[in-house]
């Protein structure tokens, strides 16, 4: 998987497709990343209601597949057996292609037996339409159970990680997936450009001693821990520039741990999806 990956959410619209969105501008931002050399993309079909989906598909016509690694979620309702496997390919349809690299339940629900999901994920490894499965936002017991419940390995657990958002590292997650090489995929590395800016303390001290910005500490913070890749959402060439600066250096492990240690206003609760 590679380390750094290109999203999609908000492309098309945010929970609800929006007509009004600057598609093309969406599809060049795309083609921008692939050109410099971003090849993992990920979506999800409940991104602009699959057209985030439709989006990818038509940014990654005229690449090779084999070089591009894409992944793409199937949300928590349509995780009953039948439900998934046409899930997977509605987005297959509306990625025009014949395969994901990686696919993720997009959120547990403790209302579908996880036996039955998971039956259903390995189908469609058995079928070739998906190479690997992994899952998102789930705590290290759902972790557990549902590789229990697989004959293939989940090589993923995409989660909010970054310098302010510190959950999946005080629930054991982090260790947990480094310890069983499971790849941790950090999301909203940079919340929301709140770790773009310089003005704190520890921050600056380590775009000083690294000559990099504070979007590439924060990036590089993540990616030079095991295990760990991540995710970010780019529209322009600038900032897919700025953010590949991050990659290809080694933030020393005493650094690692300072910021970690020392970051100020941490939180413990994601903003977003707290962990159940």
């Amino acid at each position: 998987m590679p380390i750094f990956g290109m999203g999609t959410w908000r492309m098309g619209g945010d929970y609800h497709y929006d007509p009004s969105n600057d598609d093309e501008a969406d599809i060049r931002a795309i083609r921008a990343a692939i050109e410099i050399g971003i090849t993992h993309i990920d979506t999800a079909e409940t991104y602009a209601e699959g057209h985030a989906e439709r989006l990818v598909g038509q940014a990654i016509k005229g690449y090779d597949r084999e070089k591009l690694f894409i992944v793409s979620k199937v949300p928590p309702e349509h995780l009953r057996y039948d439900d998934l496997i046409a899930s997977a390919k509605g987005s297959l349809e509306r990625l025009e292609t014949d395969y994901l690299d990686l696919y993720l339940i997009h959120h547990p629900n403790p209302n579908i037996r996880i036996v039955e999901t998971m039956r259903a994920k390995d189908v469609l490894v058995d079928e070739g339409l998906v190479k690997n499965i992994g899952v998102s936002n789930f705590t290290v017991e759902r972790l557990e159970e549902a590789q229990a419940h697989t004959k293939n390995r989940i090589v993923a657990n995409q989660l909010h990680l970054n310098l302010i958002y510190r959950e999946p590292e005080r629930k054991g997650l982090l260790e947990y997936c480094q310890k069983n090489d499971v790849m941790f995929v950090a999301w909203r590395p940079m919340q929301k450009g709140l770790l773009t800016k310089r003005g704190i303390k520890v921050l600056d001290e380590m775009c000083e001693k690294y000559g990099r910005s504070p979007a590439q500490i924060a990036i590089n913070w993540l990616v030079s821990q095991p295990n760990v890749v991540t995710l970010s959402k780019m529209r322009n060439v600038e900032h897919i520039k700025e953010n590949l600066g991050a990659i290809g250096w080694q933030m020393d492990e005493e650094d690692i741990d300072r910021l970690r240690r020392d970051f100020p206003n941490q939180q413990d609760v994601s903003d977003t999806v707290p962990l159940i």
